[in-house]
């Protein structure tokens, strides 16, 4: 039997071509690539403003089922299926979001695909890579500090220290930051007044970036963050103390996608990293709408299963953006489907039809609520050795009653050759025409009914529990005028409930909201529910205690 080979140890051993090579392939002239070294680089603001009046490519989502410690392989299925696209001769560029260092020190590891569909260089791209996430903490924390400055220098705007919402960001888990008290040390310190922090990757400054066309609208949409308020109640914005010049001085680069390639050469954005369970769960906007001026298909990703990062790709980007999608994928393995239906974790190896029948009800439901949306799907059965030629016929025959087609695809093993039959069939599908893309609900349904109808469509809730104070908030906001922007439900990845234990497809649950958040800037009212947390912490054994450097100097313990 082979040796099986590490994640980092098969991206290692990639022979990489020069970026300016990979840039060329896209009509890229060299002078339009800021290089970071010699295998990634940052796509000029120029370059791509020229490209505008470009007829788009087919535009396909990869999603998932909601994941389970089993592995589903969402990134994965994304670069194999770009990659398997470009083997059968259709010019393809991927675009996926960065990783944050949270979760690569966490539990869930890296993020850049798995096997032999990875984009590389791995280390850089799950570590630091181009330095944007360190640029989005930077602006965010700026603002911070600017608010406390402003109220210490005699307080111009009236700002009330008790209503500042405007909370600092790190790009790691730590549950301790999550409530604290600021400015403790006496008068020179400034005013004591609680605070906390959030990750980089729930920060408005994050969903900003990857929602922003280009450097004028990004500077608009910063300026529109609200930060506080007064005592009367009226909003405080950021361009009110003057913070959303430095702000995008500071983003001027990170706005920049980045390119890098895949496994077997072929190009890849990776940019933008908002979380699709605490924020939208999308890579850029610029990166994605530069890649279909590019290339033929673009394969992007949503982050988490489809009830999470899918529905706010086509209720949130694609409405913002204008977007389109031809097609999607709707990603799942037989290991994943027989823990929804309830099957251990050490016994997944093991035949067991029946478990895997029970489970394919949530693949169902992530499968219709995509097709609610008026996409086309296919359904990506990742393959895994264990799995059995009667388990996989299983799902065949279940997703064909749904009306769609569920393919094998062996590219974590194979790479492109493993997966040109998904390939072919996504070209397939994708120029058939059938995609009648809509968003969920309308602009001017109010605020609360758009709430019910995701937990209700989506998620098939039975109700939406939500007190006076928050639903009073909701109406002043619609008020103020804030009343057309769509809603960014911040819930565990884990169920299609609020209960992360409640696996497979339930109904008739209820989705109680604990705090509303307007995003502005963003675009987007932030509603979160359950025990969902902005800052998570460190599992008791977090993947950081398996890093380190070897004798020869290379990274151990990413994957």
């Amino acid at each position: 039997m082979a040796e099986i080979r590490s994640d980092i140890e098969i991206a290692r051993a990639a022979t990489k071509k020069p970026i300016l090579e990979i840039g060329a392939r896209l009509g890229i002239p060299p002078e339009a690539l800021l290089p970071y070294g010699h295998d990634k680089a940052k796509v000029g603001a120029d370059f791509i403003a020229a490209q505008k009046e470009k007829k788009n490519g087919r535009l396909i989502l990869v999603t998932a089922i909601n994941p389970t410690p089993a592995g589903e392989g969402k990134t994965t299925t994304t670069v194999g299926l770009g990659d398997g696209l470009n083997r059968i001769g259709k010019k393809t560029i991927v675009c996926i979001r960065e990783a944050s260092l949270g979760p690569c020190f966490g539990i869930k590891g890296g993020a850049a695909g798995g096997g032999y569909a990875q984009v590389v260089p791995m280390e850089d791209i799950n570590l630091h890579f181009t330095g944007d996430f360190h640029a989005i903490t930077s602006a965010h924390n700026l603002l911070a500090a600017l608010i406390d400055n402003h109220i210490y220098w005699g307080n111009e705007q009236n700002i009330d220290v008790r209503r500042i919402a405007w909370r600092r960001v790190m790009d790691m888990n730590d549950r301790a930051l999550r409530h604290i008290v600021g400015s403790l040390g006496g008068v020179a310190n400034g005013y004591p007044r609680e605070t906390g922090f959030d990750i980089t990757v729930a920060s408005e400054v994050m969903a900003i970036l990857c929602l922003a066309q280009d450097l004028k609208d990004l500077e608009t949409r910063l300026g529109n963050i609200i930060i506080g308020y007064r005592r009367d109640k009226s909003p405080v914005h950021a361009r009110d103390i003057k913070a959303d010049g430095a702000m995008t001085v500071l983003l001027k680069d990170a706005m920049q996608p980045n390119l890098v390639q895949t496994l077997e050469n072929n190009p890849a954005f990776v940019h933008g990293g908002p979380f699709a369970n605490i924020a939208h769960g999308c890579n850029s906007v610029i990166a994605t709408t530069t890649a279909l001026k590019l290339a033929d298909y673009v394969v992007t990703e949503a982050g988490f299963g489809a009830d999470l990062g899918a529905e706010k790709f086509f209720d949130i980007k694609c409405r913002k953006a204008g977007l389109k999608p031809d097609a999607a994928v709707v990603v799942a393995t037989v290991r994943a489907i027989k823990m929804n239906g309830g099957v251990k974790k050490d016994d997944l190896g093991k035949e067991n039809i029946d478990a895997l029948r029970k489970g394919c009800a949530n693949l169902g439901r992530h499968v219709q609520n995509v097709k609610k949306f008026g996409v086309p799907v296919l359904v990506a059965i990742n393959h895994f050795t264990s799995d059995t030629d009667a388990e996989i016929q299983v799902i065949k025959d279940y997703v064909a009653t749904l009306g769609s087609e569920a393919i094998p695809c062996k590219h974590w093993a194979e790479g492109s050759a493993g997966i040109e039959d998904l390939a072919r069939k996504v070209v397939e599908l994708a120029n058939a025409g059938h995609s009648q893309f809509s968003p969920l609900y309308p602009d001017d349904m109010p605020l609360f009914h758009k709430i019910e109808t995701i937990a209700k469509d989506i998620y098939h809730a039975s109700e939406v529990i939500a007190d006076k104070l928050v639903r009073d908030q909701l109406r002043t906001w619609e008020d103020q005028g804030y009343g057309r922007l769509p809603i960014c439900m911040a819930k565990t990845q884990y169920s299609f409930s609020t209960d992360p234990n409640l696996r497979g497809a339930p109904t008739g649950h209820a989705v109680p909201i604990r705090e509303v958040r307007l995003a502005a800037g963003a675009g987007f009212i932030v509603v979160i529910t359950g025990e969902i947390m902005t800052m998570p912490g460190l599992p008791k054994a977090p993947s950081s205690e398996r890093i380190y450097l070897n004798e020869q100097g290379y990274i151990e313990g990413l994957f």
